[in-house]
């Protein structure tokens, strides 16, 4: 039996290292074809007169970063819903101001005044113009005298928004200076250069295509759609006859076939070869006392749920700005902006969904020993104050940074990055590297005391590594900005993605296989097994499904049939690992049994449910290409994001925090109640659950406004009209979500600290 379980652990470790090696290697391939094929940054853009440099560019970059605008609208789709997406909005300010020179130059009237057949004339100029006389170039940009005249009406406009702001939008005026604005113009027309110009390997020139198999010949010119741009045609520009092409809808086929072919094939694997194993499940955990170290980790457990409350706060207020933006809500919006709240927000999420899975590490860490310690306990002590450093002194710098209350010198250190999720200043980056290699160094010195290194504790010890180092690839240039956008935003979403996707589910796959069987609930080899199926699909499916967020921001089109096909495979086998483990919970129950770590198995089970609904269900649905390009940067993709990362993240923290506290309640002889801990957890899960409904709703709506008139009107205020009653009830559910965390912090503060022995 031991053999034959060794070969069988033998062969999927080889086949997890297989993928690794494998997926690695095309990441890296498709990573240097990438760089070298993006959006290139002008060394001027220049009409009669030179209008913007390349130190524009990038100068109005730094301040679209320093002033967080990628919290309050987007660019190129990616950021917050609240104001407009700048990309689209410009283009679209650019085309109107054009539709009427146009129309001055050849009828001596306005635009609205043509008739049908004199509108088509000027819609052709203006095309030809936008597509292909005025597009990006590496050197010197030149657009037409006509472009050159609509880009400074329309910077006018811009610079007005941006210096004195725009109630409806929630945006607060008075905080950029006007010769900073005039920088942060010069950068969104940048984007929308990226955004119309056809890529150098795509063919410039319309074709004819003759057609003579019905009898006689008739041509088909190719449109120019069929040149895809350097953002495969995004955004959806009706004006410009800007829109999908074929390969959105040829991939999207590909990855529905793809998704419900692999499913079945690993639901077909799971029955005829995993059921087979031998049911040898016994629990493993015996607690009678907590080390040192483990002592130490208690103090991580209050942290966790009081920045979840903070976080849910945010979002309740960010949530009643969406509904009623003009509106001050308790804090003067003077004081509290819509993208510093959001910050707080998306920033919060990270740290104490980070904290507890630090915590979680450090206290297995010792179970996995049998007690046996780090040598110097004294480690998790730095390592707490150092987290509390780079939580509070990072929030403090993303306050200043955001409002403008920091020089030009400092933002960068200790403001904000301006970065979507990856906010903090580079001294709070790099404080938070020192808190991971730390937190790696003791886990890996603790576990290998262990008699006996398993493969989850292998995986654990890994995973770790990869959790300290793979943070440092949102910080490259270290000393600086990152001069181009797309080159930006695609190693941000490594950070996004393969950090918080690959690296810390690839921790929690082997810290769920550890706690599930010494719980009994599954077998030692059902377990590694399942492991190693799970770490093979995050590595094969998640490394390279990186690329369903990269369809539109000036990535390659490859990315679309990487991204559509492979992303939603990932929660599987963590799926299947909980129902297993849910089948041998229920039969324990239904026996009569006590299961001292019920809790921990609650959170761990809607885990595995919120995972499969958020980033599978919820993500398969908005990574299909033909739904991205009408969805991307819409209230839709709300629900994908905030049911995965708190049911595929943010429960297992929780689940960590219940099984330290009831260890620690099991050592010390305590009362155990947990009427408040089901009543929280209900709570919470409908809460989130509830959520998606709203968001779903408004999301649908800008989806239909974005096909119908260009994705510029799906992003403004007008859309909103007649939805009144779906941005209010999602207050429902905040409120419950809120509740929830409240339950939380009093129930684990008051089992840790104030409940009695057990008589």
């Amino acid at each position: 039996m031991n053999d034959l379980m060794d070969k069988t652990t033998k062969k999927w470790f080889l086949i997890f290292v297989l993928s690794v090696v494998i997926s690695v290697g095309i990441f890296t391939l498709l990573t240097v074809i990438q760089i070298k094929n993006v959006p290139p940054i002008p060394k001027e853009v220049r009409g009669t007169k030179t209008l913007y440099t390349y130190d524009d560019i990038v100068q109005g970059k730094a301040y679209f970063q320093k002033y967080v605008l990628m919290d309050h609208g987007t660019l190129l789709g990616n950021g917050a819903y609240m104001g407009p997406d700048y990309t689209a909005w410009i283009l679209h300010e650019k085309i109107i101001n054009l539709q009427n020179i146009y129309a001055q130059e050849k009828f001596g009237k306005n635009y609205s005044e043509l008739s049908d057949e004199e509108k088509q004339t000027v819609d052709y100029l203006v095309m030809i113009d936008v597509r292909q006389k005025s597009t990006l170039k590496d050197g010197i940009t030149k657009i037409t005298p006509e472009h050159e005249q609509a880009w400074l009406k329309t910077k006018e406009k811009l610079v007005e928004f941006l210096v004195k702001g725009n109630p409806n939008y929630a945006f607060v005026g008075s905080i950029i200076k006007p010769e900073e604005a005039e920088k942060i113009a010069a950068f969104i027309d940048w984007s929308t250069l990226v955004a119309v110009t056809p890529r150098p390997e795509g063919k410039l020139k319309s074709e004819v295509s003759t057609i003579k198999s019905l009898g006689s010949s008739s041509s088909i010119i190719e449109n120019l759609n069929m040149h895809p741009t350097y953002t495969n045609n995004w955004p959806p520009e009706p004006a410009i006859g800007l829109d999908t092409n074929y390969s959105s809808l040829f991939w999207s086929l590909v990855a529905f076939m793809a998704c419900w072919t692999l499913t079945i094939l690993v639901m077909w694997v799971f029955y005829d070869y995993f059921l087979k194993f031998d049911d040898d499940k016994a629990p493993s955990l015996q607690i009678t006392y907590l080390t040192p170290m483990q002592k130490k980790v208690l103090k991580f457990v209050p942290i966790v749920p009081l920045f979840f409350v903070l976080q849910t706060l945010f979002g309740g207020y960010l949530a009643h700005l969406f509904a009623e933006p003009t509106h001050n809500w308790i804090v003067p919006q003077s004081l509290l902006p819509f993208n510093v709240a959001r910050e707080f927000h998306l920033n919060l999420a990270v740290l104490w969904i980070a904290i507890g899975w630090l915590a979680g590490g450090l206290f297995v860490a010792p179970l996995a020993t049998k007690g046996k310690d780090f040598k110097y306990p004294i480690a998790v002590d730095i390592l707490w104050v150092a987290l509390l450093i780079v939580g509070g002194g990072g929030l403090i710098g993303l306050w200043l940074g955001a409002l403008g209350k920091l020089p030009d010198s400092l933002w960068f250190w200790l403001g904000s990055e301006g970065r979507e999720y990856i906010e903090l200043g580079r001294i709070w980056d790099i404080g938070l590297v020192i808190g991971l290699v730390l937190w790696f160094s003791i886990v890996f010195f603790t576990i290998r005391k262990a008699e006996k290194i398993t493969p989850p504790l292998q995986l654990m010890i890994w995973s770790a590594f990869a959790i300290a180092v793979l943070y440092m690839a949102g910080m490259a240039p270290l000393h600086k900005i990152m001069p181009n956008f797309t080159i930006d935003d695609y190693f941000r979403w490594w950070v996004v993605h393969l950090w918080v996707e690959n690296t810390f589910e690839l921790f929690a796959a082997g810290t769920l296989a550890f706690i599930t069987v010494s719980l009994g609930l599954v077998s030692a080899r059902f377990a590694t097994i399942m492991m190693f199926f799970e770490a093979f699909l995050i590595v094969a499916a998640g490394t390279i499904g990186t690329g369903h967020h990269y369809f539109w921001m000036g990535e390659n089109e490859y990315w679309l049939a990487w991204g559509g096909v492979l992303s939603s495979l990932e929660p599987l086998p963590l799926v299947i690992l909980m129902i297993e483990a849910t089948k041998e919970y229920l039969h324990i129950k239904k026996l009569g049994q006590n299961f001292p770590f019920r809790m921990t198995f609650l959170w761990l089970a809607g885990s595995a449910f919120l995972n499969w609904l958020g980033a599978g269900f919820y993500g398969m649905l908005i990574n299909l290409p033909i739904v991205n390009y009408y969805e991307h940067g819409t209230y839709f993709g709300m629900a994908h994001g905030h049911v995965a990362l708190l049911g595929a993240f943010g429960y297992i923290s929780i689940a960590f925090l219940y099984f330290i506290a009831r260890a620690n309640a099991i050592a010390k002889g305590l009362h155990w109640d947990e009427k408040v801990s089901n009543f929280a957890f209900w709570l919470t899960t409908g809460g989130i659950f509830i959520f998606a409904i709203p968001v779903l709703v408004i999301g649908e709506k800008q989806m239909e406004w974005a096909f119908n008139y260009g994705y510029w009107a799906a992003r403004t205020r007008e859309v909103l009209e007649g939805l009144d009653f779906w941005l209010w009830v999602r207050l429902l559910p905040d409120m419950m979500i809120v509740a929830g965390a409240v339950l939380i912090l009093i129930d684990l503060i008051y089992k840790l600290y104030l409940s009695k022995r057990e008589v």
